[in-house]
């Protein structure tokens, strides 16, 4: 029990490096299209798959998307397992491709974290 536990908290702190890289990306990218003369955004929202299935992990998912510049939790459905996010740049409309290209990499890490 113990092994799990440490293992845990290193997927957790793993999960807090990749958020801070991820955010000062998203910063940069958020920077770059204001100042961008022509604005180039394609805003939409997009409907997210996920395997998730704890109050605890969704939230933390949700709350991690919303502080991301460009992407903003709008809805949880719970029973269904969907996130619905606003993306300010919709590169894929397929909830499958959206979740890899949005979620996929902190979904995986919350996975280990809360098993």
């Amino acid at each position: 029990m113990k092994k799990n536990k440490i293992s845990a908290y290193f997927w957790l702190f793993w999960y807090v490096v990749l958020f801070v890289w991820e955010c000062v990306k998203a910063n940069i990218d958020g920077a770059r299209r204001v100042i961008h003369p022509d604005l180039p955004i394609n805003p939409g929202i997009v409907k997210i798959k996920t395997g998730l299935k704890s109050d605890i992990a969704l939230t933390i998912l949700a709350n991690t998307l919303t502080l991301q510049p460009g992407t903003m939790t709008v809805d949880i459905d719970k029973e269904n397992g969907f996130l619905y996010v606003h993306w300010i740049d919709v590169k894929a409309a397929d909830a499958g491709q959206a979740a890899k290209m949005i979620s996929g990499k902190f979904e995986k890490i919350l996975e280990r974290v809360f098993v």
